[in-house]
């Protein structure tokens, strides 16, 4: 009995581990980008809307790639189709290395996304397979691993990892790809074996007839889509953009402060989330005060200048974390245990969809207005999307199909 106490926790203890490794490597080739922009301007000589469709590649890829995700779970598995995505994630990553041009840059940037679209809906129903009865924690971890993740390409790419590659914005893609290697052999070798588990994990495993094509006729796959999408946008949409507000606003010292801050700004609600979550994915109340924060620090940061953007930043930071870790949870909450890869996938489809769309907006509008506030616009509709939206999580509106 003691042994087999022991075996079980070491498993959940490997488990997890795994979960918080691939949830950092959701973002940290994705995050790389972000503080190389000016060393993209000045090499390739990028507009402001061109930035805007960097940005938009990631989450284009998430949305076009999120059900074809769910086709490889339903024919490989849960745990080879997340190995697939990371080894895509690490190859496009560094392929962006290979020639300083714009196309390849974009090329290979769709390869890296398509390996993180194809990593997103294998992680709810893993959490759903792992631990069923504690799956709000469980999203928890991999989300705080995700937002580590960003946190670490955001703050350490300016400081510590462009002078060791002096100033190469294609050697620092390569230097974030290596994590994402490592982290595929180590799912590869050590992931707990799905069919073994007594809590009904073996309903995941890979088989020929499992439904993979999403339910778009559900409400439920739209609103939980509308509201992810809706945090995506805001995060995407302000790292694509801050650098060169904080130019624009005078203080380009502070771009590596700024980005930092919005991503650590996440930490705190991601470990606050880990004791919290379980109780709150299911209360409207809490995406309505969600919603309505993002929009005050959407305000602050853009009738502020310096040290209060940053800030502000770091609050919306924090607002979107706890967003996030509540949408992430909601389709292992609410579908049916074969059901959660089919409204995951759709899920994705449509948050990054909406997140690629205000992205490229952005840019437009800056363009057209010659106004850097107007590149945050979309940030604005998405709080007010956020808060709309708040009260259709009731798990009791709901039927499991």
């Amino acid at each position: 009995m003691k042994s087999h106490i022991q075996q079980s926790a070491r498993q959940s203890i490997i488990a997890l581990s795994l979960l918080w490794l691939s949830g950092a490597c959701l973002r940290l080739t994705v995050l790389a980008v972000p503080p190389v922009v000016p060393l993209l301007h000045a090499d390739l000589h990028l507009s402001e809307t061109d930035i805007g469709w960097l940005s938009s590649l990631p989450p284009m890829l998430f949305a076009i790639a999120a059900v074809p995700g769910a086709v490889l779970i339903a024919r490989f598995g849960i745990v080879p189709a997340l190995v697939m995505g990371l080894l895509l994630n690490a190859a496009g990553s560094a392929a962006r290395a290979a020639f300083s041009d714009p196309v390849f840059l974009y090329g290979s940037t769709i390869v890296m996304a398509a390996g993180v679209s194809i990593m997103q809906p294998s992680l709810p129903p893993l959490v759903r397979s792992w631990f069923p009865q504690r799956i709000g924690f469980a999203t928890a971890v991999y989300t705080t691993g995700l937002l580590i993740g960003e946190i670490l390409a955001a703050a350490l790419t300016i400081p510590l990892i462009l002078p060791l590659v002096h100033d190469s914005w294609r050697l620092n893609f390569v230097v974030w790809s290596i994590p994402v290697l490592v982290t595929a052999s180590f799912v590869a070798l050590y992931a707990p074996k799905l069919g073994s588990a007594k809590n009904g994990a073996s309903s995941v495993a890979p088989s020929a007839g499992r439904r993979w094509w999403p339910d778009w006729r559900r409400p439920l796959i739209w609103k939980l889509g509308l509201i992810l999408g809706s945090v995506n946008a805001t995060y995407f949409v302000t790292n694509a953009f801050l650098p060169d507000y904080m130019t624009a606003d005078g203080r380009p010292d502070l771009i590596s402060s700024a980005l930092t801050a919005i991503n650590l700004g996440q930490l705190p609600a991601a470990f606050l989330m880990l004791s919290i979550a379980g109780r709150l994915v299911t209360r409207p109340w809490a995406y309505a005060a969600t919603g309505t924060l993002a929009l005050i620090c959407l305000v602050g940061m853009l009738t502020m200048h310096g040290p209060w953007i940053v800030f502000w930043v770091a609050i919306l930071g924090f607002t979107g974390a706890v967003t996030l870790i509540l949408a992430l949870a909601l389709p292992s909450v609410l579908s049916a245990p074969d059901d959660v890869h089919r409204t995951s996938a759709g899920m994705f489809t449509i948050s990054y969809s909406l997140a690629m769309a205000l992205s490229v907006v952005g840019g437009w509008l800056w363009d057209l207005t010659h106004s850097p506030v107007a590149g945050f616009a979309p940030v604005a509709v998405c709080a007010l999307l956020i808060i709309a939206l708040a009260s259709t999580v009731k798990q009791a509106d709901y039927a499991v199909h």
